[in-house]
């Protein structure tokens, strides 16, 4: 097994966790995924700062009106640079299994002593509709 694909599995089994303590509805291990300084831009716009405050505060969202919810993930993308990747993902949080995964997330990881942490993740809700517009109207837009 290479160095990348140890990185690879490494990265997955991180997102992993993640996804696992998300389904758990446990903010303080979600938060453990995050570095102490890591900073977490929700879809909405909301600003989190550091694992202890992102565990925290989803724990208060867990407890509420995410309280059941499942998340769903699919990595599209992971590039390792070093002690640091970035990995694009395709997901969505639902309590049923979702039909489509609706939001985009960029992750930038880094690997310290303990393994893989994420120092900063930014969401994006995709919206296909203005995608297919923009690729119509000036089509040089459009991803290889």
């Amino acid at each position: 097994m290479s160095t990348t694909d140890i990185d690879i599995s490494g990265i997955r089994a991180l997102l992993e966790r993640a996804r696992d303590a998300w389904n758990r509805g446990d903010g303080a291990a979600y938060g453990d995924c995050f570095t102490a300084d890591a900073v977490d831009v929700t879809f909405v716009g909301t600003v989190y700062s550091g694992g202890p405050e992102i565990g925290r505060a989803h724990q208060a969202l867990f407890d509420g009106f995410l309280k059941g919810t499942r998340m769903a993930l699919e990595i599209v993308d992971i590039r390792v640079h070093g002690d640091s990747a970035v990995v694009v993902t395709r997901g969505e949080v639902a309590k049923r299994a979702p039909k489509r995964l609706g939001k985009v997330a960029t992750y930038h990881l880094v690997r310290g002593g303990d393994g893989w942490r994420i120092a900063a993740v930014q969401k994006t809700k995709r919206r296909p509709l203005m995608e297919s517009v923009s690729f119509r109207l000036q089509p040089a837009t459009r991803p290889a």
